[in-house]
């Protein structure tokens, strides 16, 4: 009973001892890595410290991928208007319109004989055809202008046929030129010949549309020369008005 308990005492003494050794002190000193690193250096983040900030990273552009009628490279192959929405002006195009009509307000110098010049205001006309929308056209013109002269009221109607050029430019603009030849009649009547004279005009003008409807405004200049009294006269036309594109 004696050698039992002696037994008993000696490993329970035994056993407190290995579990001593084990539960020892630290060190103060631990291995990782071949770096030492001491157990005053350890520092614990409070528990109120507030979570790192998050930064958002932009997400890369998206390039679309090659498809009907998107051309190997994407975005950066394609020109700045391929895409809808995008307006870009286009220029030197020509409205899909044959015919142009046109009335306005036209002043005339009218060099009558030496020594004799009228200064008259009327009306202008004007119809041209652009077979197939063309730049070359065909152009008739009809221009009264009134005066008064030695108290009556001279009248001088023109009215003549010819061929007119046209180009498109920039920002609603279309300019033209033309060359016209016909006849003319002055009244009254005069002691110096006959009433009616051979008659031409050229110049040109520009229409401008500022919507690029149907409707456009011009202006036109011209010189204009006639054969009255055995004589020739020169004189500048202007006129300015309104055109109707059909």
């Amino acid at each position: 009973m004696k050698s039992a308990a002696l037994v008993l005492w000696a490993s329970l003494l035994f056993t407190y001892g290995a579990a001593a050794q084990s539960a020892g002190p630290n060190t103060g000193s631990s291995e990782s890595e071949g770096t030492v690193v001491s157990s005053s250096e350890v520092r614990f983040a409070p528990a109120n410290q507030a979570a790192p900030t998050t930064f958002a990273v932009a997400e890369p552009e998206m390039i679309p991928a090659p498809g009907p009628g998107l051309p190997a490279g994407g975005a950066a192959a394609l020109p700045g208007n391929a895409f809808p929405g995008v307006h870009q002006p286009v220029y030197g195009v020509l409205q899909d319109l044959n015919f142009q009509i046109y009335g306005g307000f036209t002043y005339l110098r009218f060099y009558e004989l030496p020594g004799i010049t009228g200064n008259l205001a009327g009306l202008n006309t004007s119809l041209v055809y652009y077979p197939r929308a063309g730049h070359w056209g065909a152009d008739g013109e009809f221009a009264v202008g009134f005066a008064s002269q030695n108290g009556s009221t001279t009248t001088l109607g023109m009215g003549m046929g010819g061929g007119r050029f046209r180009l498109a430019a920039a920002r609603g603009f279309e300019v033209w030129a033309h060359a016209l030849a016909g006849g003319a009649h002055f009244v009254p009547k005069t002691p110096y010949g006959s009433e009616t004279a051979f008659a031409f005009e050229a110049g040109g003008g520009a229409d401008w549309s500022p919507r690029g409807g149907p409707i456009a405004f011009r202006a036109q200049g011209d010189v204009l020369g006639t054969y009255f009294f055995g004589t020739h006269q020169y004189g500048p036309k202007i006129s300015v008005g309104v055109v109707y594109k059909f």
